[in-house]
């Protein structure tokens, strides 16, 4: 996937060598990246202990924000997939016993969302 999806809002895989670049100074000694996508300007990163989403905000994307999310608080996941008039997938997240989503993810017809979904469902599962 090249810029153009990327500014579409199509998620793509990223080297990890930029997502730990990324999270140097988030990451816990001797946490790894297993695997790490980027939506627009955002990044999905999957570590050996959590989930955690790098939220780029503001013109210059200066102002960051780190959510993080051990696999043990996940509580469950959903993913809506596209169809023919909806062109956005969606990926939501809860944490323990709350009744709304932590997190909801878009995604613009893009087939990295199952990707995303499978890397969920291995890290929340084990």
């Amino acid at each position: 996937m090249g810029l153009f999806d990327g500014l579409m809002g199509n998620a793509s895989e990223v080297k990890q060598t930029k997502a730990d670049k990324e999270l140097e100074n988030v990451l816990i000694p001797g946490e790894t990246v297993d695997l790490a996508f980027v939506l627009v300007r955002d990044l999905i990163v999957f570590t050996d202990y959590r989930l955690v989403i790098i939220d780029k905000q503001g013109m210059t994307g200066k102002k960051v924000e780190y959510k993080s999310y051990p696999y043990k608080s996940i509580s469950r996941f959903s993913v809506e997939t596209s169809g023919h008039f909806d062109l956005d997938a969606e990926l939501k997240i809860w944490v323990s016993s709350a009744l709304e989503p932590a997190e909801v993810l878009q995604f613009r017809k893009d087939k990295n969302i199952i990707k995303v979904q499978q890397a969920l469902a291995a890290a929340v599962m084990k």
